[in-house]
């Protein structure tokens, strides 16, 4: 039985302690687009950086430690995703790790051979895969619902065919905040013969992530939006990452995984810093609970404490006339609430709240297609709102106010 609780005020001051770049007079309420790292992970790259500035793989005390370390850290990436170490390779962002993937899975795919990719993701599970029709394959799109803003299982269906090899969706759209059943459109790709690659990136800061319990064959995650370094992390099943086309030197094993996606390597002292977001989470859970650690407790906490933030938040948005919100009000969500307000260029809003060191963005946010598709990519978009575990309550009241006065 789940034993988690709300956040009391003096566990949000706990979780404000491990966020040294919170002491300031900001409300960051941008935080889709990365979140402030938790003080364990800037404590290791410190460390790392003041300590071992050296190879890794000598015999010598220095480089076994470095080593030791960045193993570590692969660990703490495959524990978060709930996966195996080697099914889980790190680089410099998702973008370029879903980049890699589709490089190494092009000889998979015969002339022919089906793709589907959605309207509504960030660019960077599309742009990728689109480019393999260079390669014979046929590229199919599952267009999201213009009135929900979500992906559909109607609308999966509609582009599932007998030479589907694989479907490419978002978990949550980072401009919609709605979480979709994901487990559920796996379930009919899979059906379908097919294989799913799943944007978590929206996902993770607020849910746990599981990629075995939702049955993906492949996942990634931006681990600067889950409180730690700028990597990304990619998910794929060990029998398609050993399958896919080395994409490093010619001599690196086809065996080797993850080192045969890693060309170059990644950067060690970030690598070493990855246990200091399992290092927060397990001290967050200490203050929930007796007992073994529960990655779980601490979500389902933060999914709490998110909600009750989320509220007024929406309240305000939906009681403004000429506000339109993207998602349904009333869906699961995430806090990321994008909106448009009728006449007003999106570009015009965050500046009014930056006098109030209240911080906002607008833009498409890398998901041009479905802000094309909707019709406001020449009104730059949609004002995006964020929030995070982190944020308080009289944070999002002054959020609410700096608002009220600027639309």
């Amino acid at each position: 039985m789940n034993s988690a609780r709300p956040f009391s005020d003096a566990d949000l001051a706990f979780v404000r302690s491990n966020f040294p770049a919170l002491n300031d007079s900001w409300v960051y309420a941008d935080n889709a687009g990365g979140s402030v790292p938790a003080r364990g992970v800037t404590a290791r790259v410190t460390d790392y950086m003041s300590r071992l500035g050296v190879q890794l793989y000598a015999t010598h005390e220095r480089s076994e430690e470095a080593t030791r370390l960045f193993y570590a850290g692969h660990a703490a990436a495959a524990r978060l995703l709930g996966a195996d170490e080697e099914e889980v390779y790190l680089g410099a962002s998702s973008a370029a790790n879903v980049r890699l993937l589709a490089r190494a899975l092009r000889p998979m795919f015969a002339a022919g051979d089906e793709i589907v990719v959605t309207d509504l993701d960030h660019e960077s599970n599309i742009g990728p895969w689109r480019e393999l029709a260079e390669s014979g394959a046929t590229i199919r799109e599952w267009k999201f619902d213009r009135e929900s803003h979500e992906l559909t299982i109607a609308g999966l269906d509609a582009v599932l065919r007998p030479r589907t090899k694989l479907v490419c969706f978002t978990y949550v759209s980072n401009i919609v905040g709605v979480v979709h059943d994901a487990a559920a459109f796996v379930k009919r790709i899979h059906a379908a013969g097919a294989l799913a690659c799943i944007d978590g990136v929206a996902f993770a800061p607020h849910r746990r992530v599981d990629v075995r319990a939702i049955g993906a064959d492949f996942y990634f995650v931006s681990l600067y939006k889950v409180f730690g370094p700028h990597l990304g992390a990619m998910y794929g099943r060990r029998d398609l990452l050993r399958r896919a086309k080395s994409q490093n030197h010619f001599f690196i094993s086809e065996e080797a995984v993850p080192n045969k996606f890693e060309p170059g390597g990644v950067p060690h002292e970030l690598v070493a810093s990855i246990p200091g977001i399992l290092e927060y989470f397990e001290q967050l859970d200490a203050r929930l609970g007796p007992g073994p650690a529960q990655i779980d407790r601490v979500f389902d906490a933060i999914a709490r404490h998110e909600d009750a933030l989320t509220a007024p938040l929406l309240d305000f948005l939906r009681s403004r006339k000429g506000v339109g919100i993207l998602g349904r009000p009333d869906a699961d969500r995430v806090p990321t609430l994008a909106f448009t307000v009728d006449g007003r260029d999106a570009s015009t809003i965050p500046p009014l709240l930056d006098a109030g060191n209240v911080a906002i963005r607008y833009g498409d946010f890398y998901a041009r297609r479905a802000v094309n598709a909707l019709g406001i990519g020449e009104r730059n978009g949609v004002v995006r709102a964020s929030l995070l575990h982190y944020n308080t309550p009289a944070e999002v009241a002054r959020l609410v106010a700096a608002l009220e006065r600027a639309v």
